[in-house]
């Protein structure tokens, strides 16, 4: 990919954002590409980065995990700039999903080499979602997922934390429209997946893809507490439907009501809340993968 010019957005707080910097460059320096480089204290400013330099660039490249990802989607979607993606985060679920090297060297080869795959895009009330989007359980989750836990345990943080959530999580009574259907549950957690992987590899349907021009959405109806353990033993593998317990839908419009506004997570982090419409938006951005 010669002579590209490039907007590389390094997270420096991600797991191993300040580490990985040079080595990016060094590489990226090598496939004779243009750099214009931003360390980027928080990642509510990436969006304004991308948005001021969108006229000099030919791509924009963001090293961090799911949640940097996630901060920059909409100014991307806005520019029509492809997406070069440098793993650097806890969980990489988007890099999972499009079969991406998780070393620095080797996604950064597959960004040079310039193979662009169009992939779908989640939306909810009008934000950008790569992976999953929830409400329940996993907001509860993440509010309680400190970086700190995450440096030291990795991937891990997310079952630790889940243990230590699930025995206090209260259920829900919420509506779901899903393409003209009418849905009354009681629920401890819905999920709405566009990608295949979230929360750290756990597959939100087993025959999921980014591509597929679908949502899949998962509710967690629990009626007895030793559930917990079948639903731990199946989450991770996507075969959460064999449980009767766990409502599957799939649809390509969603709509969530609640008696109260509860939180919504978009790829980790807290972005809206309920009521929520949901939809899913085909091809909507170009990303760079092997």
């Amino acid at each position: 990919m010669n002579g590209k010019r490039a907007l590389l957005l390094i997270n420096r707080h991600s797991r191993k954002g300040e580490k990985s910097l040079p080595l990016a460059v060094e590489s990226f320096y090598a496939h004779d590409m243009e750099l214009i480089i931003k360390p980027v204290k928080h990642p509510d400013e990436l969006g304004a980065v991308v948005r001021e330099y969108q006229n000099q660039l030919d791509l924009v490249i963001v090293g961090g995990g799911d949640g940097t990802l996630n901060a920059v989607v909409d100014s991307l979607v806005e520019t029509n700039l492809p997406l070069g993606i440098l793993p650097l985060g806890t969980a990489n679920d988007l890099a999972r999903t499009l079969n991406l090297p998780l070393t620095i060297k080797e996604a950064s080869d597959v960004i040079a080499n310039g193979n662009l795959k169009s992939i779908d895009l989640g939306r909810v009330n009008g934000k950008y979602f790569f992976n999953v989007a929830s409400i329940g359980l996993s907001v509860d989750i993440t509010e309680k997922l400190s970086r700190g836990v995450k440096r030291r345990w990795g991937v891990l943080a997310y079952g630790i934390t889940a243990l230590q959530v699930v025995s206090s999580t209260r259920s829900f009574r919420a509506k779901i429209k899903v393409d003209g259907q009418v849905f009354d549950i009681k629920t401890i957690q819905i999920a709405i997946g566009n990608g295949k992987y979230y929360g750290g590899g756990m597959a939100i349907a087993d025959d999921a893809a980014i591509d597929d021009q679908r949502l899949d959405l998962y509710s967690i109806e629990l009626k007895h507490w030793w559930q917990v353990f079948p639903l731990i033993w199946h989450l991770p593998k996507g075969r959460h439907r064999q449980l009767d317990w766990v409502r599957s839908i799939e649809g390509k419009q969603i709509e969530i009501y609640t008696h109260k506004a509860y939180n919504i997570n978009t790829d980790g982090e807290i972005t809206t809340f309920s009521p929520a419409k949901f939809k899913v938006i085909p091809h909507a951005l170009k990303v760079f993968v092997p």
